[in-house]
Protein backbone atom coordinates (compact mmCIF):
# COMPACT_ATOMS: atom_id res chain seq x y z
CA UNK A 1 0.00 0.00 0.00
CA UNK A 2 1.58 3.31 -0.77
CA UNK A 3 1.52 6.43 1.29
CA UNK A 4 -1.71 7.94 0.03
CA UNK A 5 -3.76 4.52 0.43
CA UNK A 6 -2.62 4.61 4.17
CA UNK A 7 -3.20 7.84 4.81
CA UNK A 8 -7.02 7.09 3.29
CA UNK A 9 -7.17 4.11 5.53
CA UNK A 10 -5.79 5.66 8.39
CA UNK A 11 -7.65 8.87 8.55
CA UNK A 12 -11.02 6.72 8.33
CA UNK A 13 -10.17 5.26 11.47
CA UNK A 14 -8.96 8.76 13.15
CA UNK A 15 -10.42 11.86 11.36
CA UNK A 16 -8.46 14.10 13.60
CA UNK A 17 -4.79 12.80 12.89
CA UNK A 18 -2.27 15.01 11.12
CA UNK A 19 -0.41 13.49 8.09
CA UNK A 20 2.98 14.82 6.66
CA UNK A 21 5.67 13.28 4.26
CA UNK A 22 8.40 15.62 5.43
CA UNK A 23 9.95 14.59 1.71
CA UNK A 24 11.01 11.07 3.03
CA UNK A 25 10.22 7.96 1.97
CA UNK A 26 7.55 7.62 5.40
CA UNK A 27 4.26 8.42 6.25
CA UNK A 28 4.39 10.51 9.28
CA UNK A 29 1.43 10.59 11.44
CA UNK A 30 0.99 12.98 14.58
CA UNK A 31 -1.58 11.51 17.27
CA UNK A 32 -2.66 13.11 20.32
CA UNK A 33 -2.13 11.25 23.50
CA UNK A 34 -4.73 9.87 24.21
CA UNK A 35 -5.40 8.51 20.99
CA UNK A 36 -2.12 6.95 21.01
CA UNK A 37 -2.90 3.50 22.06
CA UNK A 38 -5.79 3.13 20.13
CA UNK A 39 -4.29 3.71 16.65
CA UNK A 40 -0.95 1.63 17.46
CA UNK A 41 -3.24 -1.50 18.49
CA UNK A 42 -5.15 -0.77 15.33
CA UNK A 43 -2.07 -0.41 13.28
CA UNK A 44 -0.70 -3.48 13.84
CA UNK A 45 -4.04 -5.89 14.12
CA UNK A 46 -6.16 -4.81 10.93
CA UNK A 47 -5.10 -6.81 8.13
CA UNK A 48 -4.94 -4.02 5.46
CA UNK A 49 -1.82 -2.54 7.84
CA UNK A 50 -1.04 -4.88 9.89
CA UNK A 51 2.70 -3.19 11.21
CA UNK A 52 4.30 -6.57 12.79
CA UNK A 53 7.25 -4.97 13.42
CA UNK A 54 8.63 -1.66 15.64
CA UNK A 55 12.52 -1.39 14.17
CA UNK A 56 12.24 1.97 16.11
CA UNK A 57 11.00 3.82 19.41
CA UNK A 58 12.71 7.31 20.39
CA UNK A 59 12.50 9.86 23.04
CA UNK A 60 12.73 13.38 21.56
CA UNK A 61 12.42 16.99 22.99
CA UNK A 62 11.65 19.43 20.92
CA UNK A 63 12.32 22.32 23.68
CA UNK A 64 8.53 23.12 23.74
CA UNK A 65 6.87 19.50 23.80
CA UNK A 66 8.57 16.25 24.88
CA UNK A 67 7.87 13.31 22.65
CA UNK A 68 8.23 9.53 21.37
CA UNK A 69 8.57 8.84 17.39
CA UNK A 70 7.69 5.14 16.51
CA UNK A 71 8.96 4.08 13.12
CA UNK A 72 6.75 0.95 12.25
CA UNK A 73 7.05 -1.52 9.25
CA UNK A 74 4.74 -4.45 8.17
CA UNK A 75 6.56 -7.08 6.98
CA UNK A 76 3.74 -8.86 5.13
CA UNK A 77 2.41 -5.75 2.72
CA UNK A 78 5.97 -4.24 2.83
CA UNK A 79 5.57 -0.82 4.04
CA UNK A 80 6.13 1.12 6.61
CA UNK A 81 4.78 4.90 8.81
CA UNK A 82 6.24 6.89 11.44
CA UNK A 83 4.17 7.80 14.45
CA UNK A 84 4.73 10.58 16.55
CA UNK A 85 2.98 11.90 19.99
CA UNK A 86 4.18 14.90 21.91
CA UNK A 87 3.23 16.30 25.20
CA UNK A 88 3.93 20.29 26.49
CA UNK A 89 3.84 18.56 30.08
CA UNK A 90 7.42 18.59 30.90
CA UNK A 91 6.80 17.93 34.52
CA UNK A 92 4.76 14.89 34.14
CA UNK A 93 5.10 13.60 30.51
CA UNK A 94 2.80 10.43 30.19
CA UNK A 95 1.91 8.29 27.45
CA UNK A 96 0.21 4.74 27.06
CA UNK A 97 2.78 2.00 26.69
CA UNK A 98 2.65 -0.12 23.68
CA UNK A 99 4.86 -3.00 25.17
CA UNK A 100 1.56 -5.01 25.05
CA UNK A 101 1.47 -4.56 21.10
CA UNK A 102 4.99 -5.16 20.51
CA UNK A 103 7.25 -6.78 23.12
CA UNK A 104 10.26 -4.82 22.21
CA UNK A 105 9.02 -0.98 23.33
CA UNK A 106 9.49 -2.36 26.92
CA UNK A 107 13.46 -1.75 26.70
CA UNK A 108 12.95 1.11 24.28
CA UNK A 109 10.59 2.69 26.55
CA UNK A 110 12.80 2.32 29.76
CA UNK A 111 15.97 3.81 28.12
CA UNK A 112 13.27 6.89 27.10
CA UNK A 113 11.98 6.85 30.35
CA UNK A 114 15.80 7.12 31.46
CA UNK A 115 17.39 9.47 29.37
CA UNK A 116 14.10 11.94 29.18
CA UNK A 117 12.01 10.94 31.70
CA UNK A 118 8.70 10.10 29.52
CA UNK A 119 6.34 7.64 31.63
CA UNK A 120 4.93 4.99 30.02
CA UNK A 121 1.22 4.02 31.65
CA UNK A 122 1.01 0.68 32.13
CA UNK A 123 4.47 -0.09 31.24
CA UNK A 124 5.31 -3.97 33.07
CA UNK A 125 8.96 -2.86 34.76
CA UNK A 126 9.25 1.04 34.35
CA UNK A 127 12.62 1.55 35.83
CA UNK A 128 16.06 3.31 34.74
CA UNK A 129 17.74 1.04 32.11
CA UNK A 130 20.99 2.51 32.09
CA UNK A 131 21.51 4.51 34.77
CA UNK A 132 21.72 4.59 38.44
CA UNK A 133 18.30 5.12 40.21
CA UNK A 134 20.16 7.81 42.36
CA UNK A 135 21.10 9.78 39.19
CA UNK A 136 19.54 13.00 39.06
CA UNK A 137 17.60 14.34 35.95
CA UNK A 138 17.13 13.05 32.48
CA UNK A 139 20.33 14.03 30.58
CA UNK A 140 19.29 14.06 26.90
CA UNK A 141 17.13 16.64 27.61
CA UNK A 142 18.18 19.92 25.75
CA UNK A 143 17.49 21.84 29.40
CA UNK A 144 20.01 19.53 31.30
CA UNK A 145 22.82 20.48 32.72
CA UNK A 146 25.71 18.67 34.01
CA UNK A 147 28.35 20.96 35.50
CA UNK A 148 31.09 17.90 35.74
CA UNK A 149 30.40 15.96 33.21
CA UNK A 150 29.45 18.87 30.42
CA UNK A 151 31.36 19.27 27.73
CA UNK A 152 31.22 22.99 26.23
CA UNK A 153 33.10 24.83 23.45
Amino acid sequence: MNNEALQNLISSWHPDLTFTEEGSQFLNISVQPEQLHNLMKQLKTNSDTHFDYLFCLTGVDWESALGVVYHLESTTHRHAVVVKVQTEDRENPTFDTVSDIWATAEFHEREVFDFFGIKFNNHPNLKRLFLTEDWDGYPLRKDYVDEINMVVK
